[in-house]
């Protein structure tokens, strides 16, 4: 999920550069500060709304860097220029710690790496042809996942399947989710069972990107 999270970033740095580009003379009155730089509302807004969500999944909303972001979004004593100006700054604050690996805790950064490398070798397996065994690493990963989810909200192991109502019922994450999960665990025990004729390779395909989104979504770093 390193880089995952490391390409978002790159993208709302280069989206930050763009902006900045657009700022225009503004004509109101200011009450503090001398920039007359404005830049259109719309366009900060739809930034500040994806570094919102990526400072979520990988600071939290407890995090210096996610409050700080807050604290800054909407200022009424500069124009939008200068607000975005402070924003930058956490944003790059949080970027650099992020990269640092200052984030996460040894744990989280071993367990990432381990699934990159996991579903790494399951999408290799699949351009080969070995398409069983991709959807039973991917379904390891996948069940590894629910574990740490598990071990976070203090839920007791199980069987993937009661893990994954457990985590629904302790709104870890919605029935959507749910239903999700239980589709791909079906495709990992027909694998796992030896049941080909039970799925397809498309089938798997969409198995390895559902585990990733998963990942993704809910074992940040």
């Amino acid at each position: 999920m390193n880089q995952v999270y490391r390409k978002r970033f790159q993208e709302l740095a280069d989206q930050l550069i763009d902006i900045e580009k657009r700022k225009t003379p503004y004509n109101g009155t200011l009450v503090i500060g001398e920039n007359n730089d404005y830049i259109d509302d719309a366009i900060i807004l739809n930034w500040k709304v994806k570094v919102r969500n990526l400072l979520d999944k990988v600071c939290g909303e407890d995090s210096q860097h996610f409050r700080q972001f807050e604290e800054n979004e909407n200022s009424s004593h500069f124009t939008n220029y200068e607000n975005l100006r402070n924003l930058k700054a956490v944003f790059q604050a949080a970027r650099e710690d992020f990269e640092g690996g200052y984030l996460s805790s040894i744990r989280s950064l071993v367990q990432a790496e381990v699934f990159d490398s996991e579903l790494e070798q399951a999408e290799e397996l699949m351009k080969n042809g070995y398409v069983t065994a991709a959807a039973v690493i991917a379904g390891v990963v996948l069940e590894t996942a629910l574990r740490e989810l598990c071990d976070r909200s203090s839920i007791a192991y199980g069987k993937l399947d009661k893990m994954n109502a457990d985590l629904a019922k302790a709104s870890v994450y919605n029935k959507g989710v749910q239903k999700r999960i239980t589709a791909l665990a079906d495709i990992r025990n027909s694998a796992a069972h030896g049941k080909p004729e039970e799925f397809k390779e498309q089938d798997v395909l969409t198995m390895l990107q559902g585990v990733e989104r998963f990942l993704t979504d809910y074992i940040s770093i």
